[in-house]
């Protein structure tokens, strides 16, 4: 006896039919899911690129300026409230306002670093496929 044999009287009187290879189609969604699109990887190298220099050339520079803009007026503000308590809270908001600042920069360093470096990672990834691709005698080659 088959497990469809056995099993159809608990389902009602018919046999079971099961497909694991893939999602029935009522069962799909009409757009693809996040992570679950198109079968194939796409970079854009050049967008890369610009968007690393964008960081270099734009946010980094400006994300410091903005810094130090605030840095020196916190201080000149700091220096006029001296002796009182409102000095120490300012002074308070300066090493905070510091330090995220620098926290910030530094992540602008660590994306440009990653953007460039996966522009590069991607370009050698291919070269390696396809050195192993071509390695692979194809029974093609004999006739």
């Amino acid at each position: 006896m088959a497990f469809e044999q056995g099993w159809a009287p608990a389902q009602g009187g018919t046999a079971a039919s099961m497909q694991l290879n893939r999602v029935p189609d009522a069962d799909r969604p009409a757009a693809p899911l996040p992570g679950l699109g198109a079968p194939n990887l796409a970079s854009t190298p050049a967008q890369k690129r610009a968007a690393a220099n964008t960081i270099e050339t734009e946010l980094q520079p400006n994300t410091k300026k903005a810094g130090d803009w605030a840095d020196t007026s916190m201080t000149s503000a700091v220096s006029a409230f001296s002796g009182w308590a409102t000095a120490t809270g300012l002074k308070t908001v300066q090493t905070t306002w510091e330090s995220q600042v620098k926290t910030l920069v530094g992540r602008l360093n660590t994306e440009k670093g990653a953007l460039r470096s996966t522009v590069t990672f991607l370009a050698q990834t291919d070269v390696d496929r396809r050195g192993t691709i071509s390695g692979i005698p194809s029974n093609f080659e004999k006739y």
